[in-house]
């Protein structure tokens, strides 16, 4: 049976291969102590070969294997977070702590870097007005272009290879292994579920997405009040004559001096002596 070397890998540069049904058992194992000391353990269930099957889950899983710097390892990792390897996966602002079962049980640590703030700051401009509500938004109901500008490997919310670190507590000395891989992978999984802590990971206020759009909404309708406003014809709307100006334009200073006349007509009063019959002199 290959033996752990010195050099920290196994004799062979493997580890032994430990059966699905092994690693079950061990897991579950581990699952059961860990939940006796009284911690919140969050596994990843995939039921099929589907990993992520939501907006926010696909996109991320999508941004992984858009990076040929990953696709060498992803694929192990597929295998893994599939299978139920990964028992327990947290994600806190910038952070991912995972346990995996392996040939042993192993803790993978990922750091993601915050989003740069001119970046998060373009995300919102170029989103405002676009994203009517938090529901919306947390469900991935975009109009296209909103898809395009979030997804952009360049310019959109997901992280780069280069902002990303990765640790894993398994002999392997590759950057990615196939239990950081399978957390990766399992973190768009656990996106379905919850998609804002996409947010808290990459450490931005989804709300200000929102506050943004009812900013630009504010803005679009005030807007298209001052235009309505230029377009009516005052005189009819208020019913009321307005005197010209020199330029031809309605005066506003000539009702107020002169007095509008109303465009409605009303019945003129009578005078008084018209309106009473004369009572004959009394010689």
């Amino acid at each position: 049976m290959p033996r752990y070397g010195d050099w920290g890998g196994y004799d062979g540069g493997w580890a032994p291969y430990v059966p699905v049904s092994e690693r079950r058992r061990q897991a579950a194992k581990k699952i059961a102590a860990l939940q006796k000391k009284g911690k919140n353990i969050r596994p990843i269930h995939i039921e099929g070969r589907t990993i992520a099957r939501t907006f926010w889950g696909k996109a991320w899983c999508d941004n992984l294997e858009a990076y040929s710097d990953f696709e060498n390892r992803l694929p192990r990792g597929r295998t893994y977070v599939r299978n139920g390897s990964v028992i327990d996966l947290q994600i806190g602002k910038g952070e991912i702590t995972a346990l995996v079962s392996g040939s042993s049980v192993y803790t993978v640590e990922i750091a993601i870097r915050s989003l740069e703030r001119t970046r998060w700051k373009t995300v919102i401009e170029a989103c405002a007005g676009q994203i009517d509500s938090l529901v919306e938004l947390l469900q991935g109901r975009f109009a296209r272009g909103v898809m395009e500008i979030i997804t952009c490997k360049q310019r959109g919310l997901f992280p780069s290879p280069k902002q990303i670190t990765m640790e894993c507590s398994c002999p392997d000395g590759a950057v990615m292994c196939k239990h950081v891989a399978a957390v990766l992978y399992g973190v768009g999984a656990h996106l379905d579920e919850k998609p804002e802590l996409f947010f808290q990971l990459r450490n931005v206020d989804h709300s200000e997405l929102i506050t943004a759009a009812g900013a630009a909404t504010s803005v679009t309708r005030a807007t298209k009040i001052d235009k309505a406003l230029e377009s009516t014809d005052l005189s009819a709307l208020f019913g009321i004559e307005l005197e010209a100006d020199a330029s031809g334009q309605p005066s506003a200073e000539g009702p107020a001096r002169r007095g509008a006349r109303s465009s409605f007509k009303t019945k003129p009063k009578k005078k008084k002596a018209e309106a009473k019959k004369r009572k004959p002199r009394r010689s």
